[in-house]
Order: C-alpha cells, then structure tokens, then sequence
C-alpha cells in the first residue's frame, strides 16, 4: 500500500471487491433452493486461497515493485476475493440459519476476529519494520502467507470435518425432512444415506414421517421480512461509507503520526468482534423489530459527529467514535441475523439468509460508493 498510495488502495480495493461480490450472492441467491451448497462453498473456500496464494506469486514476481501495472494485478484478485465471498457468505449464513442462532453468531464473529487478527499483524510488522519500505512488504507477504494456510485449512475442515458432527448431521436432516435439496451433498457426506421421494431428496431415516409444503417463495420471504433486510443494508452502508476510506485518509494529523490510522482501524475491529459477543448475554440481546429499526437509524448521526471530529476534535474522540462505530456495527448484525430466521422452516431459513447478506453486501457496496463522496474538495 505504501507504494500504491496514490492510488487510494483503500477505496479503490474495496470499490473493486463489492460489484463481483454482489453480483454473485444476487445470482445464488435467486438460485438458492436448486443450488449444492458443499459445492458452493468449497468453490467460494478454494477460491479464498488461491487468490491469497497470488498475492503472493505477483509479488514475488515482479519482486515487491509498485505501479499500474501491479496495483490492476491486485484489483483482478481483489474481484476473484469478492467472487469467493459472494459464494461462501451466503452459503455459510444460509447453511447456519437452518441450524440454531448460536452458529450464526458464532460464525459472524469469526469474520469480526479475522478482521481484529489482521489489524494485530500489521501493528506488529509496523512495529516491527516502521523504517523499511522493503520490512513492510515483507510483512505483508508474512500476513497472506498465514491466511493462505488457514484458507487451505478451512477447505479441509468444511470437506472433512464439519459435516461428520453429530449437531450438524442432526439438523441437516431435520431441514431435508423439511424439504430442504441443498444439504443432500453434505447428508452424504456426513454418512447419512439418502433416497429420492417424489423428486425430494430427503434422509432414509425420516421418510416415513415426511410431509413436505410449500415453502414461501424469495419475494415473500423478503416481504415478510422487509425491515431486517432494510436494518442490514442500512447499518453497512453507514459503516463503509466511514471505514476504511475515510479512517485511512481524511482523519488529520495527530500526535500518532502514520500509527494514527492503524490505531483506529484496529479499534474498529476489536469493538466489531466485542459487539458481536453482546448479544449471547439475553439481557442485552436486542429482539424488538422497531427497536432494531430505530438503533439502526440512529447510527447515523455518526456522519455528523466524524467530520466535525476530524475537522476539529483531537485523536482521543476520534478513538471513541470508531469504538461506537465498530460495537454498534456488530452488535446489531448478530441480532438482525440471529433474529430473522425463526420461526420459518429449513429451506425458507436458508433462503432468508442468502437474501439478508445480499442485503449486506449491497449496503457495503453502496457504502464504499458513498464514502468517495469525503474527497469532494480535495483535489476532487
């Protein structure tokens, strides 16, 4: 990054990242119900760490040099990333949301941890390396060099491991009895043996008792559900439209010179991932439709409060604001998504969950979009 700066990396990668992303949850999303989901996520797992893997090579490569030429080689991995998540978040989400809420908070604060993880290794290399060009890269093929072992590793778990456990098996099953066709690939492989009934692939052991209906079809689901899928989008745009573009860039100056926007992104991360444990405690879980409406809504008077922050606050406020951003940010994901899928059946709770993180991923590419709008008066 520090040799592609001029090119606004930070907008720029992410900007790149979203279209294919959303283009690709849009279209298995619509398909969801027709769609093998092993295949689709060891696609979208696969995909993780081959793109890491070329990271990797084009550095190596072209010997850690900048320029166009690298930076377009980096937006092209940057969209293969964005076909990967398109197909494992909506895989995974669907996939946990006809299973119980607690994987789905477990699995949505895995993304936060990554992200806390990231932000720890690159203090660490800019501790580590602050006075070298060449300490950085260094570091950065380190980071990717790590996260192509633990993509590798997830493909190996998810194939090998994930559909053996007794929990697993029991609620795959449960969705198959309730007519869901996606999981038929992972009953099989987990060992439970399956037979087709009336076009319905659907476990041996449940087919005496099966009564298959009709599921509510995607429109209805969205209908139904119309201001979760609202809340969603809202609370990423809000949040992408501020991190990381405007955190990396349009802070000021402070006394933590070049740490400055480090030391916010990885406040943003950590207060994410801490937000995302809140609601475990049934105290503060937040179930109210309205009153998740209206704590989304109220996020955005964030807007206000970081240009007049960034234009006359010191460092310690900006701090504060990004903790509010991040804790917020992940405190309501998990409840929306924790809340949503109950009370509908395994192949209506699989669809909801495509369609609420089409939601998401069509607020975070709006946020990005939204966040060039910082540089009007810039030089812009």
């Amino acid at each position: 990054f520090f040799l592609l700066q001029k090119y606004h990396p930070t907008r720029v990668l992410t900007l790149v990242y979203q279209p294919f992303a959303v283009a690709t949850i849009a279209i298995l999303a619509y398909r969801e119900a027709k769609i093998n989901t092993r295949v689709r996520n060891l696609t979208g797992y696969t995909l993780f760490f081959l793109s890491s893997l070329a990271i990797i090579i084009l550095d190596v490569a072209t010997s850690g040099k900048g320029g166009i030429g690298v930076f377009i080689g980096i937006c092209i991995v940057s969209g293969v990333f964005g076909v990967a998540d398109g197909h494992v978040q909506g895989g995974m989400v669907g996939d946990l949301s006809l299973m119980c809420p607690e994987f789905i908070q477990s699995f949505l604060a895995g993304l936060a941890a990554s992200g806390a993880l990231t932000s720890g290794l690159r203090l660490i290399t800019k501790a580590a390396f602050e006075n070298s060009q060449d300490g950085l890269r260094k570091g950065a093929m380190l980071f990717f060099s790590i996260s192509s072992f633990f993509e590798l590793l997830c493909v190996l778990l998810y194939a090998f491991v994930f559909p053996k456990l007794p929990i697993v098996k029991y609620y795959r099953a449960k969705a198959a009895s309730e007519g869901a066709t996606t999981v038929t690939a992972d009953l099989a492989a987990g060992g439970i043996q399956t037979h087709n009934n009336q076009g319905v692939c659907v476990p041996l052991m449940a087919e005496e008792d099966l009564k298959l209906s009709e599921r509510l079809t995607n429109r209805q689901l969205l209908w139904q559900n119309i201001d979760y899928a609202i809340d969603v989008f809202l609370i990423y745009v809000l949040t992408l439209s501020i991190f990381p573009g405007f955190l990396s860039e349009d802070t000021g100056s402070h006394s933590l010179g070049s740490w400055y926007a480090l030391v916010l992104i990885a406040m943003y991360n950590v207060w994410d991932l801490i937000g995302r444990y809140v609601p475990l405690l049934e105290f503060l879980k937040l179930t109210s439709r309205k009153g998740l409406t209206a704590a989304t809504l109220s996020r955005f008077v964030l807007i206000p409060a970081f240009y007049f922050t960034a234009k006359y606050g010191d460092q310690g406020w900006m701090i504060m604001l990004t903790s509010v951003l991040g804790l917020s940010n992940g405190y309501l994901t998990v409840c929306v998504f924790m809340a949503a899928p109950r009370g509908y059946k395994g192949p209506e709770q699989n669809a909801l969950g495509n369609l609420l993180v089409l939601c998401l991923l069509a607020g975070i590419f709006s946020g990005v979009t939204l966040d060039w709008l910082w540089l009007i008066g810039k030089g812009w």
